[in-house]
C-alpha cells in the first residue's frame, strides 16, 4: 500500500521573532512532525549541534551543491548561505511524514513556487520595541550588527502577506498552541487576512498592508 503523501509546513520570521524556540516547542508537542535540517555556511554556535540544528558546510561545498541541483531552495541571509536538501524533503513527504521547514522569506517563496500545496506560516513579534529588545538581549552581537539586524528584520516583515498564516509571538504558550493548530487543522482564524493584524503591521513596518 502506498503511503499518503505528507504535508509540508514552511515557517519563516524576522530575526528576533522567536521562531527557533517556537519551532522546538511545536516539535515537542507534535513528535510525528519531521524537521528538515538546513545546510548553512554560517559558523556553528556553541549551543548548536551539527546535524540537529544545521548541517555546517563551507562556501565551496555549498556552491557545489547548488550546481548539482541538490537544494529545493537556497538563499543568502546576511553574510551566509542557507539551503534545504531536495532529497531529504522529498523522501520524507513520499513516506507520508509531515515535514517542517524553518527558513527565511526568500526560501519560502522558492518553496511555494516548487510546492504550492505547502502551508506557509510567518511569525511576527508583538511590537517594534519588543523586536529591538529581543535583538539586544542576545548579548552576542555588536551595536552595529544589532542595528543592521533590526533594519533587515523590518524589511523581512514587509513580506508577511506572502504567507498563508500569521502567528504573533506575544505570548509564547499561545503562539505555540496556534502553530500546533495550523499543523493539525485548517485554522482559518489564523489566516493572514484577519483585519486585527493591520495595526500591528503599521507599528512594525510603518505602514498598513494588505
Amino acid at each position: 500500500m502506498t503511503a499518503t503523501r505528507g504535508q509540508l509546513f514552511v515557517i519563516a520570521a524576522p530575526s528576533g521573532a522567536g521562531k527557533t524556540s517556537l519551532v522546538r516547542a511545536l516539535m515537542q508537542r507534535q513528535p510525528s512532525l519531521q524537521f528538515s535540517v538546513s545546510f548553512t555556511t554560517r559558523k556553528q554556535r556553541e549551543t548548536e549541534v551539527a546535524g540537529r540544528d544545521y548541517f555546517f558546510v563551507d562556501k565551496a561545498e555549498f556552491q557545489r551543491m547548488i550546481a548539482a541541483g541538490e537544494f529545493l531552495e537556497h538563499a543568502q541571509v546576511f553574510d551566509n548561505f542557507y539551503g534545504t536538501s531536495r532529497a531529504q524533503v522529498e523522501s520524507l513527504l513520499a513516506a507520508g511524514s509531515n515535514v517542517l521547514l524553518e527558513i527565511d522569506w526568500q526560501g519560502a517563496r522558492q518553496i511555494r513556487a516548487a510546492m504550492p500545496e505547502c502551508r506557509s506560516i510567518f511569525i511576527l513579534p508583538p511590537s517594534r520595541a519588543a523586536l529591538e529588545l529581543r535583538l539586544r538581549g542576545r548579548g552576542t552581537d555588536s551595536a552595529e550588527v544589532i542595528a543592521r539586524r533590526l533594519r533587515d528584520s523590518i524589511a523581512d516583515m514587509s513580506h508577511w502577506q506572502e504567507f498563508d498564516y500569521v502567528v504573533v509571538n506575544d505570548d509564547f504558550e499561545r503562539a505555540t498552541a496556534e502553530l500546533e493548530l495550523i499543523a493539525t487543522t485548517e485554522a482559518p482564524q489564523l489566516r493572514r487576512e484577519r483585519p486585527e493584524l493591520q495595526s500591528l503591521i503599521h507599528d512594525l513596518i510603518g505602514r498598513e498592508s494588505s
